[in-house]
Parts: structure tokens; C-alpha cells; sequence
């Protein structure tokens, strides 16, 4: 019998390329016929192994997930880019690989981005995500999250609804 180590951790350096390759893959999986074609693969191209080694060096608030030596999805968030919206923090993404979808990993995920968010002083949060995008909505309703916007992305010529549930006050 085996054990696989299950680790939430901060990202490191070293971890870019991993993460890089978890970010294509669920971008794939989650927004394929969703998101135009061309307009995805420029989304998934602008972010390979060197733009996440430049955020994790910088600083940026990089969550990981690993089931033994794969990294099986990151969370990314920090202060809330919605001056609109009177919530302190924002997880900005939360993706995981399709094979490890349904597991429970996004929860603890979802759990220890807010924790760190809490740490830092920012107790109410809030996270976006498409409307077309069912999983995700369905997952963010399940945490508890509560709907309180709609907006609209635009995907080269296609428009896109998205919402934003949030957490605390």
C-alpha cells in the first residue's frame, strides 16, 4: 500500500511550469465552447511558465494544490479589483485539471485562499465567474457563495455574462 501526499501550499518558483500546464489544461476543460476558440488560445498562450514564475517571484498570492508530484490546480487571488464592489478580497482564479475535478480539491483550495485572505485582514471576498460556465457557478453556489453582480466580457466579438458571488459582510 502507497500513501500520495495531498499538500496546499504557496506556490514557488520552481512550481511555474506545473502551473502553467494546470492553467491550459483547465482553461481547456472549463471554457471550451465557451470562450471563441482563437480568443482562448491567446488567454492560455499569455500565461506560460515565464508569466507565472514572474508572479510567484514578485509576490503574487499563488495557492497550489499538489496529489503527490503533480500539481493538481492553483488558486490566485489577493485585494478586490472591483472598486464597485464593497468586498475586501478577491480569489482572481481557481481552477483544477479536469481528472481532479469532483475530489474535494476545490474546496481546499477554495479554503485556504480564504484563510490567507482572512489573515491578511480581508474577511469578505468575492470571485467572478461566467455565467455559461455551470460547474464553476454551481461550485461557487455550493461553498455558500451568494450572487451580488452581473457584468458582461467581451471575447473578441462574442459577450460574454459573468457573476460574482461573495463571502462575509
Amino acid at each position: 500500500m502507497s500513501t500520495i501526499l495531498i499538500e496546499v501550499r504557496p506556490a514557488k518558483a520552481p512550481d511555474a511550469p506545473a502551473v502553467a500546464e494546470t492553467h491550459d489544461e483547465a482553461w481547456r476543460g472549463a471554457y471550451q465552447g465557451i470562450i471563441p476558440g482563437a480568443e482562448l488560445e491567446k488567454l492560455i498562450n499569455r500565461r506560460g511558465p515565464q508569466w507565472w514564475d514572474s508572479a510567484i517571484r514578485k509576490g503574487s498570492r499563488v495557492t497550489v494544490l499538489s496529489f503527490g508530484d503533480k500539481i493538481a490546480g492553483y488558486a490566485n487571488y489577493g485585494r478586490n479589483r472591483a472598486r464597485s464592489l464593497q468586498f475586501d478580497g478577491e480569489i482572481y482564479e481557481l481552477y483544477l485539471r479536469p481528472e481532479f475535478q469532483g475530489l474535494g480539491f476545490g474546496r481546499r483550495l477554495f479554503n485556504a485562499a480564504r484563510r490567507d485572505l482572512a489573515q491578511s485582514g480581508l474577511k469578505s471576498m468575492v470571485i467572478w465567474a461566467l455565467s455559461d460556465n455551470e460547474p464553476a457557478v454551481g461550485f461557487y453556489r455550493s461553498l455558500g457563495g451568494r450572487m451580488v453582480a452581473r457584468s458582461s466580457e467581451q471575447f473578441g466579438a462574442k459577450s460574454l455574462d459573468k457573476v460574482a458571488f461573495a463571502w462575509g459582510p
